[in-house]
């Protein structure tokens, strides 16, 4: 035991490297001016949408049900993951500050892949839902109460953080002598391991096990409850409810195609050394793009949270 305190102190020790610089997209840094505003209007607005979304969840007792509740929790997580990743990248659009000290880079990449693990138990969690509700209608109610629903939602944030905590006590002993230049907008795990002057084969392969992990076990639930999903409905007797299931699915199915494409691009490595600049603009799908459009795909055409939006503004106008 002393002797692995003394080899931590001594890596501790060595590390040189009190801030990181983050490359960001140096093709189009000169296009800050413009890039800017269109980063913090997308920001904005995704911010705006979820936090939509969790409100009228919690205002309106009609919606307050597991299938809207999981989907308000979606919303929260979606909501700190983005707010940990784009206000940098704006402080970089619009004043060229790319350096991040060493702990704040370390928090940076723990909170996005903990929120990003997170974020990808509640879809499963959502798929899990959505399969009751279609191919076990009679069981629902008993099955899926609040109380699961809570239990469910507290799983997700716990089993996420019990997996990437130890990662990261692996991370804060490694060395880092220099280079201090991450190319990326944000401090991304595999780019902090690479700059390591340490030995880094046992954390890569554990970082690269627990992604492929997560990404392929949530991915597993969503095919084999979609199956069946997808064979209940094609034996429902009408067209009109086989239409009627479908579109309470067809939303999460989009979500979970732009999610599952783009990370699947950026973590499934083994060796982040080939993790090359298109993983940039893949990551800004994540980080940009699906949560703008979250709001945008789970309300364009839900009649419950029409109904709902309608109600709170005739209250609002009434006042």
């Amino acid at each position: 035991m002393e002797w692995l305190m003394d080899k931590t102190i001594k890596m501790r020790n060595e590390t040189t490297v009190q801030e990181f610089i983050l490359e960001g997209f140096p093709a189009v840094q000169h296009l800050g001016n413009v890039l800017f505003p269109l980063h913090l209007l997308a920001f904005l607005a995704s911010v705006m949408g979820n936090t939509l979304i969790i409100t009228i969840t919690w205002a309106d007792h009609r919606l307050q049900t597991p299938m809207y509740i999981l989907l308000s929790s979606f919303s929260f997580c979606e909501c700190v993951f983005i707010s940990t990743v784009i206000p940098k990248l704006l402080v970089i659009f619009l004043l060229g500050r790319q350096t991040i000290p060493f702990t704040e880079c370390l928090t940076q990449a723990f909170f996005t892949l903990f929120l990003g693990a997170t974020i990808f138990f509640l879809m499963a969690a959502m798929s899990l839902d959505r399969y009751l509700a279609i191919c076990k209608p009679l069981h629902y109610p008993t099955i899926m109460n609040l109380r699961v629903c809570f239990l469910l939602v507290s799983f997700c944030y716990t089993l996420s953080f019990i997996l990437f905590t130890g990662l990261f006590l692996k991370v804060s002993q490694l060395s880092f002598c220099g280079p201090n230049v991450i190319p990326h907008f944000f401090c991304d795990l595999g780019s902090l391991i690479h700059l390591s002057c340490s030995d880094t084969r046992s954390t890569e392969m554990l970082a690269f096990g627990l992604t492929s992990f997560i990404l392929f076990a949530t991915l597993m639930i969503t095919i084999i409850v979609y199956s069946n999903i997808a064979v209940t409905i094609m034996r429902l007797p009408s067209a009109k409810e086989r239409q009627k299931a479908f579109s309470t699915c067809s939303s999460h199915l989009i979500v979970l195609s732009l999610m599952y494409g783009s990370c699947v691009f950026i973590y499934v490595k083994p060796n982040p050394r080939y993790r090359l600049d298109s993983n940039r603009e893949a990551a800004l799908v994540n980080t940009v793009v699906t949560p703008l459009l979250n709001p945008v795909i789970y309300t364009l055409r839900n009649k419950q949270v029409h109904q709902a939006l309608r109600d709170a503004l005739s209250r609002v106008k009434l006042q």
